[in-house]
């Protein structure tokens, strides 16, 4: 096996992600566009996207990673706005789409047509993650649509599957298609539901940080892999384990938090950037043998099912979001009151990503002997609304949120709310601070007792200087000036232990001894002044 190629595919969508960061363009549409450009370069290998390990390699992790990003508690607010997008939008679309691609595409069959619509469904929880973090959208609606990207993937899985089964002509029914959505669904809840205790318990036993961040690297595939063993929704397991573990993070050691936050970041950075470039990579595969549907019509097809896509989810999200509120008092109530403006960028946030593309890859080439019909055209017409989602609403989305003008987060607010909780919390800390110490079993020596309270007191006074004004001279704010002197004095002290290193009055283990505590209190620094 040739890796060349794969790590110069990780590398590349590293170096143009990292690149993206210091653009107004976002890191996902540039890495989609150079993946379009290096396909076209004579010699580049193909990279086909194989089903078998986007689905059950790919996004387990990354599921995994936005819902421990996620919030519980927010999600299970907006619970049912969520559900009307991962399921009722979902299904909705694969008919709507399906059917508007039966009428469009001379020849297609209807069956055909619904297994397109399902593929093209679900948006992406990469792609909508990706976008909402850049653009800065409203929590709220940031919410919604991180929760819908978590789990309409099952959905569409699902949806997928009854399609298929009825256009390879196995009878499949409207009851039977029901009956597997409630085995994949229940199933898929059941199990995270059976595993997400268990798993947190065997977390908080382990003792030693790198076993446990083993664990927590093994947790997303283990779950999808029991689920789909029994024909359970994998993507439903690892959602509800991932929110669970996210929702208890804190009973685990800090040690393990510090060091499974690191390695989840790189995790989600190397595999998102190269999702989005294979995204580009796939031009040469699916252009390949579109035989009658190529030129002209294939294009207009292509064009017409981008906008049926589009539409869909406008036609879907406004009745959504305003009738049951206008049939419900309780809703009423219980819900504040949504506006036109922010379901209009829950309509146009509709990005497709890898997972239509992967599905859409698993289409068996042929049915009976014979080739599955219309199969190169599907690849195609997912690829293109696929690109065109990233591309014209990616790239719209942020002007059209400025043009709206939609109320984001409230810095100054949310700094206040973190100052007082800080408040809070130090105090519950100060009282038993001195619980303690009136205990002659942890007697103290002034001065270390002292710097226990020192500590304490800088922790609470630090969130409040962020409120306060910058320095006149340098524009720094406090914690920013305190942030670059602890840095400033951590490295003075880093350079002397490497000195007596070259000096041979210590050795190399005593080095990185000393120099692993240097980096834990410059860490500590950094988190306090943040």
């Amino acid at each position: 096996m040739d890796v060349m190629p794969l790590l110069l595919l990780v590398a590349g969508s590293a170096v143009i992600a990292a690149a993206g960061r210091r653009t107004p363009v976002p890191a996902p549409l540039l890495l989609v566009a150079a993946g379009l450009a290096v396909s076209s370069v004579p010699g580049v290998p193909e990279f086909a996207l194989d089903p078998h390990i986007v689905l059950p390699l790919l996004l387990p992790p990354l599921l995994h990673t936005a819902a421990t990003d996620s919030s519980y508690l927010d999600l299970r607010a907006q619970l049912r706005p969520v559900a009307l997008l991962s399921v009722g939008y979902v299904l909705f679309a694969t008919v709507a789409v399906g059917w508007a691609a039966y009428l469009i595409v001379p020849g297609l069959p209807l069956t055909a047509a619904l297994v397109l619509g399902a593929v093209v469904a679900p948006p992406d929880a990469v792609a909508a993650t990706a976008i909402a973090r850049r653009v800065g959208l409203p929590s709220r609606i940031t919410t919604i649509l991180q929760g819908e990207s978590l789990v309409n993937d099952a959905t569409a899985i699902t949806a997928y599957r009854v399609a298929l089964a009825a256009a390879v002509g196995e009878g499949a029914t409207w009851a039977e298609g029901v009956g597997d959505f409630l085995l994949a669904a229940v199933g898929g809840i059941g199990i995270g539901l059976l595993l997400m205790v268990p798993i947190h318990w065997l977390r908080t036993r382990l003792k030693e940080a790198l076993l446990q961040n083993t664990l927590s690297l093994l947790i997303p595939f283990a779950a999808y892999a029991v689920a789909e063993e029994v024909h359970a929704s994998g993507v439903l397991a690892v959602v509800v384990v991932a929110l669970y573990l996210g929702h208890r993070a804190w009973e685990v050691d800090f040690a393990t938090r510090l060091q499974e936050e690191a390695v989840w970041k790189m995790v989600a950075f190397v595999l998102e950037s190269s999702v989005f470039a294979l995204i580009g990579l796939q031009l040469p595969v699916v252009l390949r043998g579109l035989g009658d549907y190529e030129g002209v019509d294939a294009a207009w097809y292509a064009v017409a099912v981008f906008v049926v896509v589009v539409v869909a989810r406008f036609v879907w999200v406004y009745p959504a979001t305003f009738l049951p509120r206008a049939l419900s008092p309780r809703i009423r109530k219980r819900e504040d009151n949504p506006t036109w403006k922010g379901a209009f960028i829950i309509s146009w946030a509709g990005m497709r990503g890898v997972v239509s593309l992967a599905i859409a890859f698993s289409i068996p080439m042929t049915v009976h002997g014979e080739d599955f019909p219309g199969r190169n055209l599907i690849l195609f017409l997912t690829f293109t609304t696929v690109i065109g989602t990233l591309v014209v609403q990616g790239l719209t989305l942020p002007p059209l949120i400025r043009l709206l003008r939609l109320p984001g987060r409230d810095p100054q607010a949310e700094t206040l709310a973190e100052a007082n909780a800080q408040a809070q919390a130090s105090r519950a800390a100060e009282q038993r601070l001195d619980a303690l110490l009136a205990d002659e079993r942890n007697a103290l020596p002034q001065p270390l007792a002292d710097r226990l309270r020192t500590v304490l007191e800088r922790r609470r006074n630090a969130v409040w200087e962020r409120l306060g004004q910058p320095n006149p001279i340098t524009g720094e704010t406090a914690d920013d000036t305190y942030r670059r002197l602890a840095r400033e004095m951590i490295g003075a002290e880093r350079e002397v232990f490497v000195r007596l290193r070259d000096l041979r009055y210590i050795d190399d283990e005593m080095l990185r001894t000393l120099l692993r505590r240097l980096d834990l209190e410059e860490a500590a620094a950094y988190r306090e002044a943040t």
